[in-house]
């Protein structure tokens, strides 16, 4: 099947009206910002309840100011993380902008690119301002098997769609949070605007691209993308534990704590709210099982 053969009018549509949206919501990044010199100390930089300390008995045994010292440090992984994960991204679209197949989607790959790029840049800049650095990429690398061209769009543009959605759960959360300083709230808040016409993009591309690998590709192949999504999930959440942030805000034992922390039980429901939008549409499209309940 070729690409070019699977976009709906449902496609089309989204494509057109997304494209006039990114027009009209146009603006300069390099004249929005406000920069302050300093982002207070005294404050938290992130909401305490996305911390990945929160509602654990390590975050019983931190003092407040451990607390305020490790928001800063996770904070600037967070944006980092960004950095590296729009970086991906864009090398992904780059190679399918104007490429046979990709017609429909194009005119708004255009404006991805654009906001993206945007987007790299403040969240660097941010990091480079108030933490006078960017957290180097430790995420692992999540090879693809051999598959078919039309597989391996799928795997892509889901490894981009569920990298905006959980990065959206947080740009949401801090924006709202009247407890973080403004400078904060408005990287959030303006990445989040943007968010909405990507994420709603990537789910019509995610979707599409799914039907077409139902229809034309193997058992095998259907079960192991399957696979990759759920795995794909997990791993994203993982690398939000860094032993770099946790040696940074001075916590004994930074291997041992992120250990803990990822087998820790009370985590898990900060796990499943990060990811409830992200596993809520892999199973609406049929990708992920549906829950059963018990």
């Amino acid at each position: 099947m070729s690409v070019s053969t699977i976009w709906d009018s449902e496609m089309t549509s989204a494509v057109e009206r997304l494209a006039r949206a990114s027009v009209d919501d146009y603006y300069n990044p390099y004249q929005k910002f406000e920069w302050p010199d300093a982002i207070p100390q005294d404050a938290m930089w992130m909401s305490p309840h996305l911390l990945t300390v929160h509602g654990t008995t390590e975050a019983d045994g931190l003092t407040s100011e451990q607390l305020r010292e490790l928001s800063r440090w996770e904070s600037i992984h967070f944006y980092s993380l960004n950095v590296h994960g729009i970086r991906e991204l864009l090398l992904e679209v780059v190679q399918r902008i104007h490429t046979p197949g990709f017609e429909v989607p194009t005119p708004f790959f255009h404006h991805f690119l654009g906001e993206e790029n945007e987007h790299m840049w403040f969240f660097a800049e941010f990091c480079l301002r108030y933490g006078k650095k960017l957290y180097e990429d430790r995420s692992l690398q999540f090879p693809q098997e051999d598959t078919s061209p039309l597989v391996a769009n799928f795997l892509v543009f889901s490894r981009i769609l569920i990298f905006e959605q959980i990065v959206d759960y947080f740009n949401s959360t801090m924006a709202a949070d009247e407890s973080l300083p403004e400078t904060i709230r408005a990287i959030n808040r303006i990445h989040h605007q943007d968010e909405s016409r990507h994420i709603a993009f990537g789910g019509q591309l995610v979707r599409t691209l799914y039907q077409a690998v139902l229809e034309k590709s193997t058992a095998e192949e259907i079960a192991s993308a399957r696979e990759y999504v759920s795995r794909y999930i997990d791993a994203s959440v993982a690398q939000l534990y860094s032993v770099d942030v946790y040696k940074d805000a001075g916590l004994p034992d930074p291997y041992g704590l992120r250990r803990r922390l990822l087998a820790d039980p009370a985590r898990q429901p900060a796990h499943d709210r990060i990811t409830a939008r992200t596993r809520s549409f892999y199973r609406r499209i049929g990708v992920l099982d549906t829950e059963v309940a018990s």
